[in-house]
Order: structure tokens, then sequence, then C-alpha cells
């Protein structure tokens, strides 16, 4: 290790901190060079002389690969971190020369593809046709830390992030959640059905970290008891699909093509306000700025099933 100041040997360690992150995900040399563009022999190089600065081994043979050591993986977390930072920055300068053709990365729960994200899309399309989207789905947990991380730049997801002093929310709309049973269940011909009636009922639900998870144990609980759970899926077809076969009951939005299973609404009657998140320490680009306020706007048609907030 050299004796000048840190600053100075960060800035020395700086160009070629790249290569150390890519062979951190990637496990091998020619890969990382692959994915940086440059050619094998000179990742190898830099990655010699980063080695050569901090005065300690930064990778080691591992099979047919290589491995970081444990100063190398000091490096590469600090260097991926700072090139999330770099990559965001080059982006929003980009943007801000030329905001028509930016892009957004849009995280969203799996049931808001079918409708509501597709119908913000369009709506927002007919004026900035030159913005492009990522998609990004998964749970409301995944999405939120995602979005802290500035991986994702905006979020739709239910319930809203409220709690967290970190992230802004607008709500977008409200969805009715209604009770799901298979035709031959006894509740089938009922008008409607109280959360308290679920007592001892088999419920086929989402996993924990998903919003609808969330909202059922939260309903459970007001009625005064613990879920009985069966099942638990990663995805509401899948939960409706299950119900369908007859081996549960489950709290789902309504859905437009329900087959198989009988929709039932609760008393009194339970909605979810979806929302658009977003983190109030990243500086958002022209394009997130455009489509956050679009779908603030609520002058698009969301889709059945989904009413104004």
């Amino acid at each position: 290790m050299t004796d000048e100041s840190d600053e100075k040997l960060a800035a020395r360690l700086a160009p070629a901190l790249a290569i150390l992150a890519a062979v951190g995900e990637t496990g091998h040399v020619t890969r990382a060079a692959e994915l940086l563009g440059i050619p094998q022999p000179t990742a190898s190089r830099r990655l010699a002389a980063l080695a050569d600065l901090i005065g300690a081994p930064l990778v080691v043979p591992s099979g047919r690969g290589i491995r970081l050591t444990r100063a190398g993986r000091t490096l590469a977390a600090a260097s991926t971190r700072a090139l999330i930072t770099m990559a965001a920055a080059a982006r929003e300068v980009r943007e801000e020369i030329d905001p028509a053709t930016g892009r957004v990365v849009l995280g969203f729960l799996h049931l808001l593809g079918r409708a509501l994200v597709p119908s913000l899309i369009r709506g927002f399309r007919e004026c900035h046709p030159g913005v492009r989207f990522s998609l990004v789905q998964g749970s409301r947990q995944d999405m939120l830390d995602a979005l802290r991380e500035g991986a994702i730049d905006l979020v739709f997801a239910a319930p809203m992030p409220l709690d967290d002093p970190g992230l802004g929310s607008t709500p977008l709309a409200d969805q009715e959640l209604v009770l799901s049973v298979p035709p031959s269940h006894r509740f089938a011909r009922r008008a409607r059905v109280r959360a308290a009636e679920l007592v001892g009922e088999e419920l086929v639900t989402l996993e924990h970290g998903y919003g609808l998870r969330q909202i059922t144990d939260d309903l459970c609980a007001a009625a005064g008891f613990e879920p009985k759970i069966a099942f638990e899926g990663q995805e509401s077809e899948t939960v409706r699909g299950l119900v369908a076969a007859g081996l549960g009951v489950a709290i789902l939005p309504r859905s437009e093509s329900a087959s198989g299973v009988v929709e039932i609404p609760l008393s009194p009657p339970v909605f979810r306000t979806i929302g658009v998140s977003w983190s109030k320490e990243a500086r958002l680009t022209p394009a997130v700025r455009a489509f956050r306020d679009h779908a603030r706007a609520g002058t698009t048609d969301l889709g059945p099933g989904f009413r104004p907030a």
C-alpha cells in the first residue's frame, strides 16, 4: 500500500474499478471484459495494476474462473455503488439534453400488468412517443427495496409506503377486493360475506412481502383471528387457480374474467389503494417526472376493475 492520501489513491483507482465490479459479478475475466466491451488482456492488466496499487491480491483462482479476495470484495462493493451513481448521473445529463428520448424504469405488482400499467403507458406515449420503459415486476417489498437502492425510478404498489420518510407517494386508483371461493363452497350463493366468517377457513394467499398478503393479514387481525394459511404463492392468478381447484378461499382483487371461482363482495366493502412511489433523495429525470405527473393527473382510463383514488 502506498503512503499517498486516501483521496489521491482513490483517484488512481477509479479508472479501473469497473473491471473489478464486473469480475465480482461474472467470476471470470473474459466474461467481465466482454461485459465492458474491452479486450481480455486489457482487463487482466487493469486487475494487476489495481493489485499493485493496493498492495494485496484482489482475485484468486477458483475452478475455471476466479473469485474476489476479501480486499477485492470490499473494493468491488464500493465500485458497484459508485458505478450506479455515475450511471444515474450520466443518464440524467443525457436526458436533460434530450428529455423526449428518456427512459423510465417502472416497478409494479404482477396483477397491475394486466390493465393499469398498460393503460397509463399508452396514454403517456401518445404525448411522449420517444420515451422508453423498462418494466420490473415483483413483490411489494422487492420493488420498494429496489426503489430505495436507485435501481427503479417509480413503483406502483399497494398499500403505499406511507411510513417511509424517504419515499414520496400519491394515490392513483382504488381496487375492490372480494372473497373468491370455488363454486361448491358454502359461501358461493351468498350476496356478501363478513371477514369474521372466515375463521377456520383454509386461505390461499400470496407470500409475505406482497401487499395483498399484508392486507389479508390485517383484515383477519381486525376481525379478531389469525388466518389459517393452506397455500402461499407469488402470483394472483396462481392463487385463483388453487381456489378453483377447491384448495381454499382467497381475498383477491375483483376480476373481469374470473373463471372457475365465485367472487363475493366483502361486508363492509374492502378496497386497496394503489399508489405511485418515488425516492425523495433521487433526482428524477425529465422523463420520469413527466410519467409520474401523468399518472398522478388521473386523466387516463385506468381499465376495468379500477376507479380513481
